[in-house]
């Protein structure tokens, strides 16, 4: 199973350990010396740079792998179909060699490499599909078959990379193309534009009701990250799928020919209903739970729920309602992050506690690590002499 993984399967483990060990220690749980036992038996041995380095090594290397495509494609005098094939072999197997003899994880230039090899695949696909298709290759309108089959490669295509390199950008982009290729799929049916948005929500339920399951499996730690992006996306999707806005311009840009306004659709009282009520849905379940996910969905479920209504019902003037609703939305989040600070009513503004219970044998294996560990210094206390120099301070003892 290790063989599937790009990346070795130990440094997201390490990784959730010492981030528990973190948290316990900045509430009291762990003293010093139990942390720095725990950082000690769950090593981070990979390559990870800040925020900032990381984008800048994202960019270097988009630039720099664009730049070795263009010469190459130069000494293949611009052949397409052979620079394509021949810079997707030479990325992949760079791609490999960086991340097993560089040992980075997810450190911007791995990234890149990854998002280009994906991009080149998908261009290769759309070329054989549209361009080497035959008659009528060119339409690539929704609800044909030729969409459908470049859906279909394309979401086999980021399956693969997701279930490798478990990256959350390609596991949402996976997560949306499923969502499409279903949808393309409707449209070729009688009824497939009635039964779409009802289809779509049902689906988006039961893809967060399986991510939830897999998130709580500890055997899933490699995917813990994406798991935790596509629940929230797959809230979003639920919510979107029944939104008015969305299936009223939707349907609209379905329908033939050009028109100036989107006509009424049917069921419209409805699909007010749960845009209206999806977002109270979500913030009490979010509350209950209690749970940030349901949370932050809920707040921006409802925030896209007032657009929609001043999309097709202007109260006040755009100036005027944005100024008073960014007023009111400061006040309440400064209020409710000081009320909540202590927590009350079970919520807390506090960090989420929430992955704690996942690692509670690796926690148990790290208290009893640092209960054994000596304290440094704690008998013989600070003594001076018997140290060493040499190489301007670069040896190994002090």
């Amino acid at each position: 199973m290790s063989r599937l993984y790009a990346y070795n399967p130990a440094w997201p483990h390490h990784e959730a350990i010492q981030a528990q060990a973190t948290r316990w220690h900045k509430r009291g749980l762990l003293t010093p010396a139990q942390l720095s036992a725990a950082q000690a038996a769950f090593p981070l041995d990979f390559y990870r740079p800040p925020l900032l380095l990381r984008i800048g090594l994202f960019l270097f290397t988009v630039l720099g792998a664009l730049a070795g495509a263009g010469l190459l494609g130069m000494l293949l005098q611009f052949n397409f179909l052979g620079t394509l094939i021949t810079t997707l072999v030479i990325g992949g197997a760079v791609l490999e060699l960086v991340i097993s003899g560089k040992r980075l994880y997810h450190s911007g230039a791995d990234n890149a490499l990854l998002y280009l090899e994906l991009l080149g695949i998908g261009a290769l696909i759309l070329y054989l599909v549209y361009e080497q298709g035959g008659q009528g290759a060119h339409d690539p309108a929704l609800g044909t078959w030729r969409l459908h089959w470049a859906l279909l490669l394309t979401l086999a295509v980021l399956l693969l990379a997701t279930l490798r390199y478990a990256d959350r950008l390609v596991a949402t982009a996976a997560y949306l193309n499923a969502l499409l290729l279903l949808g393309n799929l409707l449209l070729m049916l009688p009824l497939g534009t009635m039964l779409l948005p009802f289809v779509l929500c049902a689906a988006s339920a039961g893809a967060y009701l399986w991510f939830t399951r897999q998130l709580r499996q500890p055997a899933r730690l490699y995917y813990h990250r994406c798991l935790q992006l596509l629940r929230g996306a797959a809230l979003g999707t639920a919510y979107l799928a029944v939104n008015y806005w969305a299936v009223r311009e939707g349907n609209a840009a379905l329908l033939p020919g050009y028109l100036p306004a989107s006509p009424q659709i049917p069921l419209a009282g409805l699909f007010y209903l749960l845009t209206a009520g999806i977002p109270l849905f979500y913030l009490a379940g979010g509350l209950r739970r209690p749970d940030r996910t349901w949370l932050w969905l809920g707040l921006l479920t409802a925030a896209f729920s007032v657009f929609t209504l001043r999309y097709y019902r202007s109260v006040l003037p755009a100036p005027w309602a944005a100024t008073l609703a960014g007023a009111l939305l400061t006040a309440v989040a400064v209020w409710a992050t000081r009320y909540l600070h202590r927590g009350r009513h079970g919520l807390t503004s506090a960090a989420d506690a929430a992955d704690d219970q996942q690692l509670n044998l690796e926690s148990l294996v790290v208290a009893q690590t640092a209960h054994s560990a000596p304290a440094a210094g704690a008998a013989a206390g600070v003594q001076f002499g018997g140290g060493h120099s040499g190489g301007g301070g670069a040896s190994a003892d002090y």
